[in-house]
């Protein structure tokens, strides 16, 4: 890339017939690489998977106009929830994979809603993850092969849309079976290789003329558009699929990137059944270092959510993910975001939040619709930083491996964990209990202090017990104060970052 010029492909120059040869050859190699027969599927290039989904959206509802039904499962990404505001003709959220497997097997009739379908029968789609991309928990990808062959006739004539855009990071997609694979795949390149940024939708070719009716079109994917409001007409282009869906100038120096890119994940890695060993066993080691890790009085640091269905020692049924929150010794929520952020003093990378994954987030943290409600009405944003409301945490911690992690990323990360674990037992608690009153005391009358002269303080503590020493980035909140303390405390109280505090010494006055 460093060498040649390359130009728009929708021309005849050297540079855009040297780009157009890079994207064409690019996409039998991510064909194969997904044991996708070109065949039997197509695949167009997009700026990322939800790129891909909202293609397949715009495709299916200019098949169907308002006949649209859409069911997708609870566990789906935001990007796949968002598609049942287009289904006119009613849509389903399936809560449990026991209820997707009802369905299928009973062949429940498809309901339809509303007056707007004019006695026709609805035009279905169903959509799920692969993998959760909250908590790496895989779903059944036999669900896909079992549609088409259920007893009722509509489900038997419905779309299905895979999401395998986490899936495909760690795991060997295999598109080979055609008969039992998805009409519509997406997924982002940059998850398997990191760069470049790029999305892809595979299509199987016989659910392809569904595609062909939505009602935009682009540069590109056309051969005559004519002007005008009555006399207002476009031919689209009718070659392979790709060339009538790929909108505008294709994203060629990302394509061209392709090659470069499963150049160097084959040479380091070989493939991915490799990669999925690799980071399945690390996301293993380190799920059940965290399961085990408990405070002094056996109050368990991390609330992990696992699937009851899934096992980290088996990669059918789990991605190399972890979801969890943190808990103090009383049982406490430690805040997501202040995890983050001590996280990221330590170079440590990861993620927090809802993830994009409301029905995950409503699932594993317990929360109705009433009280996700109640917590919008109280402030909680995406992304704002409320990490509790009502005794419940909104959000969660998720770490994740992959091709290039390694153990000692594993190691790293349960060090700085272990900053959280407080030691003491219930028995060291009682025999110091009248020293923390007397703490209290003193700390409270120096918060009073503090709101009466409007200042901001951190505070910090320092013990000569034995023991881990908790450090000032490794404070948590403790409920009986209302302050940030260390595990192990003493009447020594450091004061720091604190604009004119009562210090003398080191000790608070």
């Amino acid at each position: 890339m460093r060498s040649h010029l390359f130009g728009n492909p929708h021309s005849q120059s050297p540079s855009s017939l040297l780009s157009t040869e890079y994207v064409e050859t690019a996409r039998p190699l991510m064909l194969q690489f997904f044991r996708a027969d070109p065949e039997h599927f197509d695949l167009i290039f997009v700026a990322n998977a939800t790129a891909a989904i909202k293609l397949v959206a715009e495709g299916i509802c200019g098949h169907a106009r308002d006949r649209l039904w859409y069911g997708y499962h609870a566990d789906s990404h935001t990007s796949l929830v968002g598609l049942r505001e287009l289904a006119l003709a009613g849509s389903r959220c399936f809560f449990t994979d026991s209820e997707v497997g009802q369905w299928i097997s009973e062949g429940v009739e498809i309901p339809s809603k509303g007056s707007s379908n004019n006695g026709a029968h609805p035009v279905g789609l169903f959509a799920y993850p692969a993998q959760s991309n909250m908590n790496g928990r895989r779903l059944p990808l036999g669900w896909l092969g079992r549609l088409r062959r259920s007893a009722s006739k509509a489900n038997r004539e419905m779309y299905s849309l895979l999401d395998a855009a986490a899936l495909v990071a760690t795991t060997q997609l295999d598109l080979s079976d055609h008969e039992n694979a998805p009409d519509f795949t997406a997924l982002s390149f940059y998850k398997i290789f990191g760069f470049p940024d790029l999305g892809a939708l595979i299509v199987r070719k016989d659910a392809g003329h569904v595609l062909l009716k939505r009602r935009y079109f682009g540069g590109g994917t056309v051969d005559m558009v004519i002007n005008g409001v009555n006399d207002g007409w476009h031919a689209t282009k009718q070659g392979e699929l790709h060339e009538a869906l790929e909108d505008g100038t294709p994203a060629f120096h990302s394509i061209a990137a392709l090659h470069c890119a499963l150049d160097v994940h084959t040479r380091l890695y070989g493939c991915m059944a490799n990669v999925s060993q690799h980071a399945g066993d690390l996301a293993a080691n380190l799920y059940r270092r965290m399961a085990s890790l408990i405070h002094g009085n056996g109050t368990p640091v991390c609330k992990i959510y696992k699937a009851n269905s899934s096992d980290y020692q088996d990669t059918r049924t789990q991605g190399p993910t972890i979801a969890f929150n943190l808990r103090t010794r009383r049982g406490a929520w430690i805040g997501k975001s202040d995890f983050e952020r001590l996280a990221i003093l330590s170079n440590i990378q990861l993620r927090t939040g809802g993830v994009c994954n409301p029905g995950g987030i409503a699932s594993y943290l317990e929360l109705s619709p009433k009280q996700m409600r109640e917590n919008y009405a109280e402030g909680l944003r995406c992304g704002n930083g409320i990490d509790e409301l009502n005794g419940k945490p909104t959000g969660i911690v998720r770490v994740s491996f992959g091709a290039m992690s390694s153990i000692k990323d594993v190691e790293a990360f349960m060090s700085f964990l272990v900053r959280f674990v407080d030691k003491e037992s219930s028995q060291d608690v009682a025999l110091i209990h009248s020293s923390r009153l007397a703490i209290s005391r003193d700390l409270r009358q120096y918060l009073s202090w503090c709101r009466r002269k409007k200042s901001t303080s951190t505070l910090s503590t320092k013990s000569s017990m034995e023991g881990p020493q908790m450090t000032e980035e490794a404070q948590y909140h403790d409920p009986d104060y209302g302050i940030c303390l260390g595990s192990a405390i003493t009447k020594s109280i450091t004061v720091i970052n604190v604009t004119s505090s009562p210090v003398r010494n080191g000790e608070v006055i």
